[in-house]
């Protein structure tokens, strides 16, 4: 009688609150009727990821497999080999929201990395409907589109368009990737952040020049009568208050952040504004793929998004210092 090995392969494991390590899980060699395997090539790190190292993510057990924005090979099937991107938002398709074609807000949606281990490992199961094919990307690139799709989709959501004046609060990777789908639809855009550092590599990197800092008097000159748009990417309760009084009459909030405190306004402001408040979550199919087509069509500067590129390997031993790093990156990728 024979014995078989199972076959292993190393995952990047968030255990608890600041202890990240390599653990040896089983490598999948099969998957359920309607998944793939995917071989994962690029992981990138995300806000989530931090918060989750720092003990900040309210709705996650340890320890977790993290790893959410995820491009891989197919490894299975007549098209196996073909480079995907991963969606990560695996919807329950009955629900009220995934009937109506709306399953980035499904009223049961588990999130790769977070409700269930994630993607920074060697292979991993995910439903066949959640892949994209990517054909002329990098890895690397593709590894980057289900971030900016979350912006694309606030974007989307915003109709904002040709003669708008937008801004965009909070100048992190989220806040960058909807600063620059708002300015693919010929908006001006204009930024906000706390730190200097982050608005200088938005200057210099992205060409975003019309940058602000919260505390500062804006609302004069040609910016008298507010923004058409205000999108908040803070995850800041007291940032989301804030602007509600930049936005001009007959203007729009989109809250792409989410914050666990309770968010107050005027309502005679609000009223007399005819203004909207509009929540934005996750990304629809169509959303990736207009990421897809922007950086095919050299639109979004995937070089400069890229800060560093790192083994899994080197993480454990990183990931606190990348963590206290944030203000001085745009994005970490990690390679299996």
């Amino acid at each position: 009688m024979t014995s078989s090995v199972q076959e292993t392969m190393a995952c990047g494991v968030c255990l608890e609150p600041g202890r990240f390590a390599i653990e040896s899980r089983p490598k999948p060699q099969s998957a359920p009727d309607g998944w793939r395997l995917v071989d994962i090539a690029a992981i990138g790190i995300c806000g989530t990821d931090y918060h989750i190292f720092e003990g900040k993510h309210p709705f996650l057990n340890y320890p977790r497999v993290i790893g959410h924005e995820l491009s891989g090979y197919l490894a299975d099937g007549p098209d196996k080999g073909d480079l995907v991107v991963v969606n990560p938002y695996l919807s329950c398709g009955k629900c009220r929201a995934c009937q109506r074609g709306k399953p980035n807000c499904c009223s049961d949606i588990a999130v790769l990395g977070v409700h269930k281990d994630g993607g920074m490992c060697a292979r991993i199961a995910v439903p066949e409907q959640n892949l994209y094919t990517v054909a002329g990307l990098t890895p690397v690139q593709a590894a980057m589109v289900e971030f900016l799709a979350i912006g694309a989709h606030a974007v989307a959501r915003s109709d904002c368009g040709p003669g708008d004046r937008v801004l965009v609060t909070g100048a992190g990777p989220i806040g960058l990737g909807t600063a620059l789908f708002a300015r693919l639809t010929g908006a001006d855009v204009h930024l906000m952040d706390l730190s200097a550092r982050r608005l200088a590599l938005a200057s210099e990197l992205f060409d975003f020049t019309k940058t602000h800092q919260p505390g500062q008097d804006i609302l004069h000159g040609e910016l008298s009568e507010g923004f058409d748009v205000v999108f908040d990417a803070t995850g800041n309760a007291k940032a989301i208050e804030a602007g509600f009084p930049l936005v001009a009459h007959g203007g729009t909030t989109v809250l792409v952040s989410v914050v666990k405190e309770t968010i107050t306004f005027t309502d005679s402001e609000f009223h007399k504004r005819e203004a909207r408040i509009i929540g934005s979550r996750n990304a629809l199919k169509a959303d990736f793929d207009r990421v897809v087509q922007a950086i095919r069509d050299g639109h979004i500067p995937t070089d400069a998004i890229a800060s560093a590129i790192l083994p899994l390997d080197e993480l454990p031993g990183r990931f606190r210092e990348l963590t206290h790093s944030r203000d001085h990156l745009i994005k970490v990728l990690v390679t299996p």
